[in-house]
Order: structure tokens, then C-alpha cells, then sequence
């Protein structure tokens, strides 16, 4: 399988171009019936909580699809950190205008739990954007509660 559905700041295209040169993005939709959410929060010694998913009846998440090349795929294994065992590979189906895709996402290792800070919380709204993620969808994702007051200028 060579799709990927990047949700969190994966969704901007800059950043994907910048992991994986060789990998277009091919369209975008949504994982029905999971949420996004945060894990990690001190695990790691990240300064909060990551984005992942968890299953949720009734929820969904956006995403964009990246056709994935040999060549990338190990350098985004890499980046985000199948390796080191913080994520882990699951397959999903993704929804999309031309009909149901396979795709494999990116899941935290561990427990749901934790808050982000302000700036990575605006880092993924802001990639969600440039995604084209429904205006409600960019608002809910801003709304969020975050462990710091306000993003870093």
C-alpha cells in the first residue's frame, strides 16, 4: 500500500513536500468514525501532548492523501517515530469524493491523554487550512484547550 492519510500537522503540503519530495499528494477526505486527539504528554519528554486518532462511532477526521514513493517512506517512518516505537502503522479507510481509499496512518503508541501547547495546537490548525479542511472543522481544531496560554509569535 502506498497511500498515506496525514491529519495533524502533516496536512500541510510544504511540510509533506519537505518529507517526501517523491510523494504527490493525491486528494483528501476523511477517516470516518475516529477522532483526533492527543497522547504523550510527558512520555517523551515532549514539552505537550501529539496529535493521533482513536477509534470514535460517529466522529471523523480530515485528512490529505499522499501517494507514498519506496524512497519516502522510510525517511517518514523515520520523522514520525515508527522507529523509535512513539507511533505505530495502522490501516484505514479514508472517504473521499471518488469512493473509499486504503491508507495507513500514524497512531500514537500509548494512552490518549494530555493537552498541546498553544503554538503546536495553532501549528495543526494552520495545516488543516492550507489543506482546505472545512472552515467548522479549522474552527473546532482552534477551539481546542491547550497546556499554555497563547501560540509563540
Amino acid at each position: 500500500m502506498r497511500h498515506y492519510a496525514a491529519y495533524g500537522s502533516n496536512l500541510d503540503p510544504a511540510r509533506m513536500r519537505a518529507y517526501c519530495p517523491h510523494s504527490p499528494m493525491v486528494g483528501v477526505g476523511w477517516i470516518e468514525g475516529w477522532r483526533l486527539t492527543f497522547a504523550g504528554e510527558g512520555d517523551m519528554g515532549w514539552e505537550g501532548a501529539v496529535t493521533t486518532v482513536v477509534e470514535s462511532p460517529g466522529d471523523r477526521v480530515f485528512v490529505s492523501l499522499y501517494d507514498v514513493h519506496p524512497w519516502d517512506a522510510a525517511q517518514l517512518d523515520e520523522v514520525e517515530g515508527v522507529t523509535a516505537g512513539a507511533y505505530q502503522k495502522l490501516t484505514v479507510r479514508v472517504s473521499t469524493l471518488d469512493g473509499d481509499v486504503p491508507a495507513w496512518i500514524y497512531v500514537f503508541a500509548g494512552y490518549e491523554g494530555g493537552l498541546p501547547t498553544a503554538w503546536y495546537l495553532s501549528e495543526i490548525a494552520n495545516a488543516a487550512e492550507k489543506a482546505g479542511a472545512p472552515d467548522d472543522y479549522v474552527a473546532e481544531l482552534r477551539s481546542r484547550p491547550t497546556g499554555t496560554s497563547s501560540p509563540e509569535v
